[in-house]
């Protein structure tokens, strides 16, 4: 389905952030994207969104190259970034602006994400904190039903209780044939949420697994802990 074919990327000659990067993802599911700042987790993002073009390789979706922003990639495709701006209008404004971008958009899914973080429908986007701008982006996010899914440090921003409610709502509202690639460094925030772990250091996969395959039904789940035994075995 999504495939990122031996991709270089950088943003300055002779500083390549990925080098000749290859990964698929080949079912759908909740996937953790872990590395540490500066290892090109937000470049891959970008890459596999098309928002930015690869020097060498491809990036594919259902076999089109996401550089070429096709409709039929676009409206089933949604990238939630680190920052962002929101237009200051009434939320409602914006989603008559949206939904036509994407047929599969549920409004109800929307309002209930909306409630499940005690945020209103009728709000402003311009009168919102950056704590409750995130909250809103992610819940219309969520309610594009785009069958790829792309979120970067969603949880930054959050408070604890947030953070929780964050995981109900997706965990709740991610429906079969959706692919979800959370990137983050703050990864108690997100591993229980998760079916697959992507790890990645320095331009390497350290894994690309089922999280079943990653632990054993008796270990606990540590993906902090995890990512350092595979760091070390490679070094």
């Amino acid at each position: 389905m999504l495939e990122i074919n031996n991709i270089t990327f950088g943003y300055r000659k002779g500083a390549n952030v990925l080098e000749d990067f290859t990964l698929k993802y080949e079912e759908p599911g909740i996937y953790g994207l872990l590395g540490k700042n500066g290892t090109g987790k937000s470049t891959l993002l970008y890459l596999i969104s098309g928002l930015l073009r690869p020097s060498a390789g491809n990036v594919t979706y259902n076999g089109t190259d996401v550089t070429l922003r096709r409709p039929e990639v676009l409206e089933d495709l949604f990238i939630v970034p680190e920052e962002y701006n929101l237009p200051a209008i009434p939320l409602e404004k914006f989603v008559s602006r949206l939904k036509p971008f994407y047929p599969r958009f549920d409004e109800e899914l929307l309002r209930r994400s909306l409630e499940s973080f005690e945020m209103p429908y009728d709000i402003n986007l311009g009168s919102l904190s950056m704590g409750q701008k995130k909250k809103v982006y992610m819940c219309v996010a969520l309610a594009t039903r785009t069958r790829l899914l792309l979120m970067d440090e969603p949880t930054n921003g959050l408070d604890i209780p947030s953070k929780s409610q964050f995981r109900k709502i997706v965990a709740g509202n991610t429906s079969e044939d959706q692919t979800i690639i959370i990137s983050t460094h703050q990864v108690r925030d997100v591993e229980l949420l998760l079916d697959h772990v992507t790890m990645i250091d320095k331009n390497r996969i350290l894994t690309h697994s089922k999280m079943d395959e990653l632990f054993s039904e008796d270990e606990a789940i540590n993906l902090e802990t995890k990512f350092n035994e595979l760091l070390n075995a490679t070094k």
